[in-house]
């Protein structure tokens, strides 16, 4: 089985494949202060945590991070852990197949690389992936499988903990869809601030990129992924599918790309 690791600002996403299918997943909190044996212990303890998986045969891990501490960690623990087992890590010389088009390519994050590659892989191009993490980031992709370029916005999480921290009379809300578009309460008003908000920025982002991507916009597909992506890509008209494990399914064909 290959485990894949996408490690995020916020949260780090686990996979485990067998072949093409991805038979289990976990989200756990990205703490860069971890040690190298405590994410071992967090990882032996979710294979554990379930009779299928207790005695999971892992010959290939595939990593990605946008944080370089916790990478550093990651690397430790596949060399103290996993020392016998096969890893690619996502960086600069990883054969991935998809040509970075930017100024600086090294400026690119991994996770979207890796993105582009499995939205490639999945849909064809042209297409738009719209990641919703701790930024909310726009890629686009051509029709040759080019990463030609980005949009990044403040994040869901950023916007709603900024917003409650500058208003005196505002706070945190649970990230739900609220009954109506017009609230009756400020909970709900947040609600739908938040909720619409997000939804028209990304399909007024969207429709500019898909005109400079295409002579025909409506030929661009948009992938919508990320943590927060079932909130708000159900009432973003531009959003032609929701895929939750884009990331991870990128890392497997990285890994597949590196070790066959």
């Amino acid at each position: 089985m290959l485990l894949t690791i996408d490690v995020g600002n916020t949260h780090t996403v686990l996979g485990l494949f067998s072949g093409e299918d991805l038979i289990e997943h976990w989200r756990i909190a990205t703490d860069a202060r971890r040690t190298a044996d405590e994410i071992a212990v967090v990882l032996q303890g979710l294979l554990g945590q379930s009779p299928l998986l207790a005695n999971a045969d892992i010959n290939g891990i595939a990593i990605c991070s946008t944080v370089p501490s916790v990478l550093n960690e990651m690397r430790e623990m596949c060399r103290r852990y996993y020392g016998d087992v096969g890893n690619v890590v996502v960086e600069p010389g990883v054969r991935t197949g998809v040509p970075v088009r930017m100024d600086n390519p090294k400026e690119v994050g991994s996770d979207r690389i890796v993105n582009a590659l499995a939205a490639i892989h999945l849909y064809g191009g042209p297409c738009v992936i719209v990641d919703f993490g701790t930024a909310t980031s726009f890629d686009a992709v051509s029709s040759r499988g080019e990463y030609v370029g980005a949009v990044t916005a403040p994040g869901i999480e950023i916007s709603v903990d900024a917003l409650a921290q500058a208003g005196a009379q505002l706070h945190k809300v649970e990230l739900i869809r609220p009954r109506a578009v017009i609230a009756k309460n400020t909970v709900e008003a947040l609600q739908s601030g938040i909720i619409y908000g997000f939804a028209g920025q990304v399909d007024g982002i969207v429709e500019r990129m898909a005109a400079e991507l295409s002579d025909d916009p409506d030929e661009v597909t948009v992938v919508a992924t990320g943590g927060h992506a079932s909130l708000v890509s159900g009432e973003a008209r531009s959003v032609d599918v929701h895929e939750p494990w884009l990331t991870l399914i990128g890392l497997r064909l990285v890994y597949e790309r590196n070790t066959q």
